[in-house]
């Protein structure tokens, strides 16, 4: 379906009229699967890149501090409604923040029973809470053991890196507390809760001694997050000109360490996404590639809201005037900004469209195209980076393919 190109002074595409007309035009919008329900809206680390605290969209501060039985029981009925609705059979859940650790043992213990009791047994349902990871303790680990919760852990490395910027109000360093954590959840006992480890990248830091740091740990897998930014607020050390690519120089030098290993040592998801839609194959994460977004952030209050990431973009980015207590997610699927990111291709700019790479890099996460005149229908910040690392990428695996190639034997010829 094509679309004007935007100029400055025009309303942000897309708009409710385009959702219309694309559902005339036969558009049926992917169900969700996942849902990310903030439980506690309060952190006890003061990060200083926060993109829930320290971007420009400060609504938190007027959110409830936990959501309450009522808000979880209604939501849980949103999400059984809807699963329901379009016959899905599994699905995902994060416990998210702020910090969920701080609504409290026996809020968890509930909420993940109203869940999975409302839901119901004809649902496979994934379990999982992201958690700074400073209040993980044995007995929290068995409370999650029990209701089926897996735990992702954000730190960024050895102690310099991490608590250059993980660190409490009081401006002590998180990051002992956090090593005794990842301990814990790393023993035998409790490995099988391990779902991953967060790690924002910062091109102070060594990227191949990070990635050894974290792989310290045995993670089952590795989220390295580029820093969030936009076209208005650039992440640091970018050059939005792209005549250096300082973030797939870090990027490659991790992805040479990785795959370079004798042995599979863990999951690296951006680069498993990235060789994934090389291949052809479909990626695991939004931050990368064309598949459909399909997941739905709850706020304290009942909110739904889009990718709270869009905090960042400006005041109210991430609001959709909706909320559980009166509103179907299937409301939520027909929203300007949740739509656009179904649309594949059709939901980027001309400029990405025109560009031979928009099916492996998508423009990359929604959150880093903003610009104050034209909203999020522009290419990456991060375009020249994303550019060079997917360039590197291709050309690793295509010369691994042409070895594998000529290295097989001829065939035999007939008798």
């Amino acid at each position: 379906m094509s679309r004007p190109s935007l100029r400055p002074g025009r309303p942000p595409w897309p708009g409710a009229a385009d959702v219309l007309a694309r559902e005339a035009a036969g558009w049926v919008p992917h169900p969700l699967h996942s849902f990310v329900l903030k439980v506690h809206s309060r952190c006890d680390l003061a990060c200083d890149y926060c993109y829930m605290y320290r971007s420009h969209d400060q609504s938190w501060r007027t959110q409830p501090r936990a959501m309450a039985p009522a808000t979880v029981a209604r939501t849980a009925e949103r999400i059984a409604e809807h699963l329901a609705a379009h016959g899905l059979t599994e699905a995902g859940v994060v416990l998210h923040g702020g910090e969920p650790l701080l609504a409290g043992d026996e809020a968890l213990a509930r909420t993940a029973g109203v869940l999975r009791a409302t839901i119901g047994a004809g649902v496979r349902l994934h379990l999982a809470l992201q958690t700074n990871g400073v209040r993980l303790t044995e007995e929290r680990l068995d409370l999650c053991a029990e209701s089926g919760i897996r735990i992702g852990v954000s730190t960024d490395g050895g102690r310099a890196a991490h608590d250059r910027h993980r660190r409490s109000a009081d401006g002590r360093g998180s990051h002992a507390r956090v090593q005794a954590a990842l301990a814990l959840l790393g023993s035998d006992r409790y490995r099988p809760l391990f779902a991953a480890l967060l790690c924002t990248i910062d091109l102070r830091n060594d990227p191949v001694r990070t990635y050894e740091d974290l792989l310290v740990h045995r993670p089952p897998a590795v989220d390295f997050l580029l820093p969030l930014g936009n076209w208005h607020t650039p992440p640091p050390g970018l050059d939005p000109a792209g005549r250096r690519t300082p973030y797939a120089d870090w990027l490659w030098s991790v992805f040479e360490r990785w795959y370079d290993a004798p042995v599979r040592e863990t999951g690296v998801r951006l680069l498993d996404d990235l060789m994934a839609l090389l291949l052809g194959a479909a990626p695991q994460t939004e931050a990368l590639g064309l598949a459909p977004v399909r997941y739905a952030v709850v706020e304290t209050d009942g909110s739904l809201t889009q990718d709270d990431t869009l905090r960042t973009a400006y005041q109210g980015a991430a609001r959709t005037g909706l909320d559980v207590w009166r509103h179907s997610l299937d409301e939520l699927l027909r929203h300007p900004g949740v739509a656009a990111r179904q649309w594949g291709a059709d939901g980027l700019c001309a400029a990405c469209r025109a560009c031979p790479l928009h099916t492996v890099c998508g423009a990359g996460h929604y959150a880093n195209r903003y610009r104050h005149d034209t909203g999020f229908a522009n290419p990456s910040v991060y375009c020249a980076d994303l550019t060079a690392l997917i360039g590197r990428v291709r050309g690793r695996l295509a010369g691994d393919v042409r070895g594998l190639t000529s290295a097989r034997p001829a065939p035999a010829e007939a008798v």
